[in-house]
């Protein structure tokens, strides 16, 4: 690529699904009642539930636009938590859409997400959102770790790219090198 090419990041949630744009913008979309006294998405009567699922896959996918490249973070299936079954479909929605544009798609695993923010690979999430305010204080995160998140993920692709947001040590660029990363036509890696 001759032009700096745009990335989306994105860390699918129920709740909060961050998403940040390599051109300096983030944003955090979610069930929009799972913060009030209404009950969360998961525990909705099936039509309803069904219906607020698309809803919320339809706000994020039109926020995600055109891309050059897109990088999700993994599901992982092996944390707690209620509405795996709904994350896991949201999840794989997101990833059809993508694929149905021929974006291409980077996946990182969360420990992979961690080590390219910090070095470390289980670093905690206030560590993530302190090296995005240092590293990446373009992006308005709000102190998010949800968008912080796909400041991440965003950031890895660029520098996945060959277009680097900020210089960062070997131990945080090793997770480039354990990522899944599309073939790209053209592509130098």
């Amino acid at each position: 690529m001759t032009t700096t090419p745009d990335v989306v990041g994105l860390d699918t949630s129920l709740t909060a699904t961050g998403i940040a744009h390599s051109n300096g913008w983030c944003k955090v979309i979610g069930y929009q009642k799972a913060r009030t006294k209404d009950p969360g998405i998961t525990q909705l009567p099936h039509p309803a539930r069904r219906e607020a699922l698309h809803e919320l896959r339809q706000a994020v996918t039109d926020t995600i636009g055109r891309p050059d490249l897109a990088v999700l973070e993994l599901p992982a299936p092996s944390r707690s938590g209620g509405g795996a079954h709904e994350r896991g479909w949201l999840w794989w929605e997101v990833y059809d859409y993508l694929a149905a544009l021929n974006i291409p798609i980077g996946l990182l695993t969360p420990n992979h997400r961690c080590l390219y923010a910090t070095g470390k690979g289980n670093a905690t999430k206030n560590l993530i959102v302190d090296a995005v305010a240092r590293r990446f204080p373009t992006w308005p995160t709000a102190g998010d770790d949800n968008a912080a998140d796909a400041v991440i993920l965003m950031a890895a692709g660029r520098d996945w790219l060959g277009h680097p947001i900020t210089d960062l040590p070997k131990t945080h660029r090793a997770a480039l090198d354990k990522a899944t990363w599309p073939t790209l036509p053209g592509a130098t890696r």
